[in-house]
């Protein structure tokens, strides 16, 4: 998919309102899954015991943690936009985050975005934008936030 190119801050705000695009389907394997528990110290077992997982889980799958949804966002964003004339772009936080749906081993999954709203902070310029991660072929998305970026003109 093309990205979406981000023209300073003048492009930035020509694009409120608008669909950014989404970045290219991947998929996750219980790699990612594994991973993730190391990195973050959190081997709950509906993650990563597939005996119990296949006895007790009412997803029938390794599913990824939430904040593996929440994470992927960050990388995938620039799959999504790519922005020019612009000194750096940061993370600057959260807004709203959920969860919706279970992310299982072996779905594919992507990050649609749409800018919402840009305003004025301090030297930078704040975007608040709508972040999806879709899961193909379901209604629901494995994460729904709303990310707060800022951006940084020249």
């Amino acid at each position: 998919m093309a990205k979406t190119i981000i023209d300073g801050i003048a492009g930035l705000k020509s694009l409120v309102g608008q669909e950014l695009g989404a970045s290219e389907w991947r998929t996750l394997t219980y790699e990612d899954i594994v991973r993730f528990a190391d990195a973050t110290g959190d081997h709950q077992w509906i993650h990563l015991d597939r005996a119990r997982i296949a006895k007790e889980s009412p997803f029938g799958a390794p599913i990824a943690h939430g904040y593996f949804s929440l994470s992927v966002i960050g990388g995938l964003f620039f799959e999504v936009a790519e922005s020019k004339n612009m000194s750096m772009v940061v993370n600057y936080g959260l807004n709203k985050v959920r969860f919706p749906a279970p992310l299982k081993e072996g779905a594919r999954y992507r990050l649609s975005c749409k800018l919402l709203d840009v305003k004025e902070a301090g030297p930078a310029h704040e975007a608040t934008l709508a972040g999806t991660v879709e899961i193909e072929g379901s209604p629901k998305p494995a994460c729904a936030a709303e990310l707060v970026f800022r951006f940084f003109g020249k």
